[in-house]
């Protein structure tokens, strides 16, 4: 009986990939090559769409660049008619937008991912988890429906006056209110970004080992001493990332931004003002366009939002692997 069991072992052993014994080692490694090829043409194809993507925009909008040059980044006056076009008012909108999304969503997001983490009973965790995904499956169209009925005439008569009332002193929140703006689009921005930042804080707080939560919990620390001691810390850069993660998809946001913030090329000091976006402005006006130069201004401002994107993402990576070397460093100290 041993005996047929150690042979048996033993002819398990010889049919094991990798096993000295194999007889179809030339096989195998000829797998191996043939799975790293696939692999790595997959991720080189990816960085080529992204490269065939900002080289078709930069030959697109070659015109309107040697045109206007670097004043068009700088520029403040979008007039078609005479033929003058700046992206400033553009650039402008789109990340105060963003920001002004990131700091009312940032705070819920986060609240929410440590409510369904550490305090939710699972009766109520399932069911809140799957309505905040939800909210990432609905189009973009009918967050602007949404905005355009309920958003808009709510701040127009409840939040842009009593913002203007208690903290009027400050430029921000001065002048008439419109209900669009700047103010209604950042509004609906956050609303968008919430399931993203959620589920992914609600994740990273998951990873967090349960060891570490009761060591703090022994120590005597209440549920929110461990949870700023063992959670927070913990997944500090999966945080960091959930947000740059929101930002991006803020950033790009096209159809409800469109509908709720006003379309008016001018930078103004009140959120309350109508503005735009660059994606709006592409949304709006690139069926417009009558002649070269305008549409390659257009495609330009679609460069330009290439590269903040892009940027902000590197930027983000660069935070993310910072923090990284810090946390890293204090261990090892």
């Amino acid at each position: 009986m041993a005996q047929a069991l150690r042979e048996k072992t033993f002819e398990l052993a010889w049919q094991l990939p990798g096993s000295k014994g194999r007889r179809s080692g030339g096989s195998s490694r000829l797998g191996d090559t043939v799975f790293r090829a696939c692999t790595t043409l997959f991720a080189l194809t990816l960085l080529a769409v992204l490269g065939s993507i900002a080289l078709v925009l930069a030959y697109e909008a070659a015109g309107a660049v040697r045109e206007f040059g670097f004043g068009f980044l700088v520029g403040r006056e979008w007039d078609p008619v005479f033929r003058r076009f700046g992206a400033l008012p553009f650039i402008y909108g789109t990340l105060l937008s963003a920001v002004l999304a990131l700091c009312q969503a940032v705070p819920l997001t986060i609240g929410t991912a440590l409510f369904l983490s550490e305090l939710a009973p699972e009766w109520l965790r399932v069911p809140i988890s799957f309505l905040v995904e939800l909210l990432a499956t609905i189009p973009s169209v009918v967050y602007g429906l949404w905005g355009i009925f309920v958003l808009v005439p709510w701040c127009r008569s409840y939040v842009e006056p009593a913002l203007g009332s208690v903290f009027g002193f400050l430029p921000v929140f001065q002048g008439p209110g419109y209900g669009v703006g700047l103010l209604a689009a950042s509004m609906i921005l956050a609303v968008m970004i919430v399931p993203y930042i959620t589920s992914v804080a609600h994740e990273v707080f998951r990873a967090v080992p349960l060891a570490q939560r009761e060591a703090a919990l022994a120590l005597g620390a209440t549920r929110w001493e461990m949870v700023r001691v063992a959670v927070l810390p913990y997944g500090r850069m999966g945080i960091i990332g959930a947000i740059m993660l929101g930002l991006g998809r803020a950033i790009g946001e096209t159809m409800a931004v469109t509908m709720v913030i006003g379309n008016r090329a001018d930078i103004s000091v009140s959120w309350f003002a109508p503005a735009t976006t660059m994606a709006s402005v592409i949304a709006n006006e690139f069926n417009e366009a009558t002649y070269d130069l305008y549409t390659q201004a257009l495609v330009e401002i679609g460069l330009v939002l290439l590269v903040v994107t892009v940027t902000v993402n590197a930027l983000a990576r660069l935070l993310v692997w910072s923090v990284a070397g810090v946390e890293s460093g204090e261990q090892r100290g």
